[in-house]
């Protein structure tokens, strides 16, 4: 017996796949990115919000 898939069940097990990675890059990167500011000087994230703002174009004074 022959058993073949049909294109759209062997294409669900690759989407799963690449939502589950895309998760766990969202989640480290999350993790990463707690961390490290938790760690900052409260000077160095004002300076770093301070710059994105300028550089957005926004008014901030």
């Amino acid at each position: 017996m022959n058993k073949t898939l049909s294109p759209a069940l062997s294409g669900a097990s690759t989407a799963s796949g690449s939502l589950t990675g895309t998760i766990v890059l969202a989640a480290l990167a999350g993790a990463i990115l707690i961390f490290f500011t938790g760690m900052a000087q409260p000077e160095a994230l004002h300076d770093a919000a301070h710059d994105v703002r300028h550089a957005a174009g926004y008014p901030c004074h």
